[in-house]
């Protein structure tokens, strides 16, 4: 008897996590909270104050999109796609990164790009239903995306 389940293991799985620039940026807001409870006394200013910056580094890093290709499914943040929509992958860094996600990039198309992730892959739609003409997606190691994907296919 043949086995018809699906492949439902990931290929490919990224978490698309702020720098690290980012996440102390937005630690910093840590100590300015603390500013407003000094006059209350210095020992809670000190701990309101770590609180905050905990809650926020790890509010940022929890809400951070994740492109994965899990079975015969993209899924790019909230959205999926099933792989056999799609056409030909297309893994891109550098200056053609650049040229992509700016100009270049397609008016109808679905975006999940990052700022501070130089790759991306930028993968046509062939569906005739559905209105997106591509997916372009920040990742910081394209090729293996891009092999994920042509895998799943």
């Amino acid at each position: 008897m043949q086995n018809t389940a699906t492949d439902a293991r990931p290929r490919y799985r990224e978490r698309l996590a702020p720098s690290l620039r980012l996440l102390v940026t937005v630690a910093l807001a840590g100590p300015m909270v603390s500013l407003i409870f000094v006059p209350v006394g210095s020992t809670v200013a000190l701990i309101v104050g770590a609180a905050v910056s905990a809650l926020l580094v790890v509010a940022f890093i929890a809400a951070t999109p994740v492109v994965s290709v899990v079975g015969t499914v993209l899924r790019a943040g909230r959205a999926h796609i099933d792989v056999r929509h799609l056409g030909e992958p297309v893994a891109l860094t550098g200056d053609e990164a650049r040229q992509a996600r700016g100009p270049g990039l397609p008016a109808r198309g679905w975006h999940l790009i990052r700022g501070g992730i130089d790759g991306i892959v930028i993968v046509p739609n062939t569906d005739q239903d559905d209105p997106v003409e591509a997916w372009t997606i920040s990742s910081r190691t394209p090729d293996r995306l891009a092999a994920a994907i042509r895998a799943a296919r």
